[in-house]
């Protein structure tokens, strides 16, 4: 269960979420992580619309990281399953 990167999907601005996938081997993986959550990882001023696959692009490597952690925790959302991240999952 080791999960690969995917592809950026859409910024849904009436969700307030960035969406993309992620693999494991063959499978596609839907992922989603809330905007806010992303603003709190760069501890800046949130981001325009325009600007969050950009600000995805920059957080990327965090983002899956966490992503492939809630992977391997089967810690599952949704129809069809798949991870959904929040400021929270990125708190230690």
């Amino acid at each position: 269960m080791t999960l690969t990167s995917g592809c950026f999907i859409s910024h849904e601005y009436d969700r307030m979420v960035v969406r993309f996938s992620m693999h494991d081997g063959t499978r596609e993986v839907p992922c989603a992580i809330s905007t806010s959550a992303m603003d709190d990882l760069e501890r800046g001023p949130q981001v325009r619309p325009e600007q969050r696959e950009a600000q995805f692009t920059r957080l990327r490597d965090r983002i899956e990281a966490r992503a492939a952690s809630k992977y391997r925790a089967t810690e599952f959302e949704g129809t069809p399953p798949g991870i959904v991240l929040r400021g929270i999952d990125f708190r230690t």
